[in-house]
């Protein structure tokens, strides 16, 4: 049920962020960022030389809310906090992205068997101008992966949309281990970080 009637934008394509938004009652409506086109993406989520995990997935939050503030304004839409997110993978201060076919996603797990990594989720909302984000790192043990889950794993629709090449909230679960941090941010959106964002902007939760 919904605790308020008051409305954010959430600039993000995850089915995870929208169902978490719903699990606590927050009213939203989508603003949809473009990956393609002609034009290319609304925002490119390239790594910079030498740019850190944490600095990298902040940027690229902020541009997305950035982008979705312009986009509110040019259509002269009603004023609504905007919040947008971004999650990455991290191993050995490697960057992990989504994997582009089935040989990447393959090697990734292979990575991460047995190993601890992090998940670094960046929040960001913006509101009248005024720009608030918040980070979250959480650390998570992969047990070791045989061959046979992770051919099984890569032959689902799971790994390809997602940092990593895992989802938490899917088969991926039988994988872990051990979880030291946020779940929904693992998932793609601390929940408890992104109420303080919103509270700040005066949505009630």
């Amino acid at each position: 049920m919904k605790q308020t009637n008051q409305k954010i934008y959430l600039a993000s394509k995850s089915p995870r962020r929208r169902e978490l938004l719903r699990q606590v009652g927050i009213d939203f409506e989508l603003l949809m960022l473009r990956n393609d086109g002609p034009r290319g993406p609304d925002v490119t989520e390239f790594v910079h030389e030498g740019e850190a995990a944490v600095d990298y997935v902040t940027r690229v939050t902020i541009e997305k809310a950035t982008y979705a503030s312009q986009m509110v304004h040019g259509r002269r839409m009603l004023p609504h906090p905007v919040l947008a997110a971004d999650t990455t993978v991290v191993l050995d201060d490697v960057i992990l992205g989504k994997p582009s076919d089935i040989k990447e996603a393959k090697a990734m797990l292979r990575a991460l068997s047995g190993r601890t990594h992090q998940v670094m989720t960046c929040v960001a909302v913006q509101y009248k101008g005024t720009m608030q984000h918040i980070t979250q790192v959480s650390e998570v043990t992969f047990d070791t992966l045989s061959d046979a889950a992770i051919n099984s794993y890569c032959a689902t629709t799971e790994p390809y949309d997602k940092a990593g090449a895992y989802g938490i909230q899917g088969q991926a679960a039988l994988f872990i281990k051990h979880i030291n941090g946020s779940q929904s941010g693992i998932m793609g959106l601390p929940l408890f970080e992104t109420a303080q964002l919103l509270r700040q902007a005066g949505i009630h939760i």
